[in-house]
C-alpha cells in the first residue's frame, strides 16, 4: 500500500504492490474485511472487563416480545381508563343531584348476582335497604279468583293464530310477547333432577319436552355458591310435588282447569286449589303484577332497569309469555312497573314476574328468540314454563 507524504509528488511505492495489481483491486472487499475485522474485534475479550454486559447490549431485542409487551401495557391503560370512567359515573348517579338516578341504579345492581357489590361500595347496607323498602311492589295476602278467567277456545277468534309473537318497546326497554290462545298447552319443566349443580337453558328444557316454546320459570340457589339445578320454594308437575321447603311459597302455577292462580300458600293449599303445575319465587325478586283485574300497589319506581320475564293470563284465557331484554345499549332493561303496564295492556287478569336478568330468556320455534344479556349465552336454571 501507498505511504502519503505530505506533498503528493513525494509517493513511495511499497515494493510488494505491483502497478499491474490496480486492475484486480476491489474496493469493497476492503470494506468486508473491515467489517469483519470489526465483528471479531466485538467478540474480543477486552483485558480486565465484563464481557457479559457487552455481550447483552449487542443481542437485539425479540420483536415479538416487544409487541405483546406494547399491547399488554396498552390494555391495562385501557383497562384502568374505563374503571376510572365507570367508577365516576357510578358516582355521579350516586352523589349527583337527581335522587332518581341513585335510586335506579342501586336497586339495578341491587337485582343482580354478580354486581350486587357496587351499591355497597357508595351506600351503607341500611341506606340500600331503605332504597328497596321504599321501591317495590307491595306484596298480598290475596290468591287469585279463578272464577274470573272464562276459557271457551270455541268463541274466540278463528282467525287468530295458536301462537303470536309480539315485539313490545318501551322508552328504555325492547323484547317480546308470545300470545298462547290455548291455556291448556301451558306446562311446566324443569331439569332431570333437582340437585346441587348446573341447570340446564330453557331450549335445552324445552327439547326435554318437545315444546315448542316457553320462558324461564322460578327462583333458583343462587348465593356464594350458585346450584341453577336446585329451585327455591314450592314446585309442581302434573300434580306431584317435585320441591317444597317447607312453609309458605311465593307460588305461580297452572290449575287443571287451566287457570292460572297467584298466592302466597303452602304445598296443603295448592293441592286443595287444584294446581296442575307451579313454580315459587320471593316476592321482591318476582312480585305478583296484576291479581284478580287489579295492579298490585307500587311503592316508589318498583324496581331498578333489569331484563325481566312474566306470566299473565287473560279473562278469555290466552297466557301471555313475556322476555324483556336488558343491559344493552338498546335496551337497558324494564322495571316492574313497565311489566305491569304491559301486561295490562295486552288484557291480563292475572300476571306475575319470574326470574330475571341473565336468566330471561324466550325460545321458540327451535331458537332463542329474544337477546339474553350474557357473554356465555342465557343462564340455566331448574325450571321453565312451557309450550307444548
Amino acid at each position: 500500500m501507498a505511504k502519503r507524504k505530505n506533498n503528493i509528488d513525494d509517493i513511495d511505492i511499497v515494493d510488494d504492490f505491483e502497478l499491474e495489481d490496480i486492475d484486480d483491486f476491489d474496493p469493497f472487499d476492503v470494506l468486508d474485511d473491515s467489517y469483519e475485522d470489526e465483528k471479531s474485534y466485538g467478540n474480543d475479550k477486552p483485558q480486565g472487563g465484563n464481557t457479559s454486559n457487552r455481550r447483552n447490549k449487542n443481542k437485539k431485542k425479540n420483536p415479538v416480545l416487544v409487541w405483546a409487551g406494547r399491547v399488554g401495557a396498552t390494555l391495562l391503560s385501557t383497562i384502568l381508563i374505563l374503571v376510572i370512567f365507570l367508577y365516576a359515573v357510578m358516582a355521579m348517579l350516586v352523589y349527583g343531584p337527581s335522587k332518581t338516578a341513585k335510586i335506579q341504579f342501586v336497586l339495578s345492581v341491587q337485582e343482580t348476582s354478580a354486581i350486587g357489590f357496587l351499591a355497597n361500595w357508595f351506600c351503607s347496607q341500611d341506606e340500600i335497604d331503605q332504597i328497596k323498602a321504599n321501591n317495590a311492589i307491595k306484596d298480598t295476602d290475596e290468591i287469585t279468583d279463578a272464577g274470573l278467567v272464562n276459557i271457551d277456545t270455541a268463541a274466540q277468534d278463528p282467525e287468530t293464530p295458536d301462537i303470536e309473537i309480539v315485539d313490545v318497546k318501551g322508552a328504555t326497554y325492547s323484547g317480546k310477547l308470545m300470545i298462547v290462545k290455548d291455556p291448556s298447552r301451558l306446562f311446566v319443566g324443569t331439569v332431570p333432577e333437582f340437585t346441587n349443580g348446573n341447570g340446564m337453558v330453557v331450549a335445552d328444557i324445552a327439547k326435554r319436552y318437545d315444546a315448542i316454546g316457553g320462558v324461564n320459570g322460578g327462583e333458583f340457589v343462587d348465593g356464594e355458591t350458585t346450584y341453577t339445578a336446585m329451585p327455591i320454594g314450592l314446585v309442581m308437575k302434573d300434580g306431584e310435588i317435585l320441591n317444597d321447603n317447607g312453609g309458605t311459597s311465593h307460588v305461580t302455577g297452572i290449575t287443571f282447569d287451566n287457570k292460572l292462580v297467584l298466592g302466597n300458600m303452602n304445598a296443603a293449599k295448592a293441592k286443595e286449589l287444584n294446581i296442575r303445575d307451579c313454580v315459587s319465587i320471593s316476592n321482591h325478586i318476582g312480585p305478583f303484577l296484576i291479581v284478580n283485574g287489579e295492579a298490585q300497589d307500587i311503592v316508589g319506581i318498583a324496581g331498578g332497569t333489569n331484563p325481566r320475564t312474566a306470566i299473565g293470563q287473560t279473562a278469555d284465557g290466552k297466557i301471555l309469555l313475556l322476555a324483556v331484554d336488558g343491559r344493552q345499549p338498546n335496551s337497558i332493561g324494564a322495571t316492574f312497573s313497565d311489566l305491569q303496564d304491559i301486561m295490562a295492556q295486552y288484557g291480563a287478569v292475572n300476571a306475575s314476574t319470574m326470574d330475571g336478568g341473565t336468566s330471561t330468556q324466550m325460545y321458540y320455534d327451535g331458537e332463542v328468540i329474544n337477546v339474553p344479556y350474557s357473554p356465555t349465552g342465557p343462564r340455566s336454571c331448574p325450571t321453565a314454563f312451557l309450550i307444548k
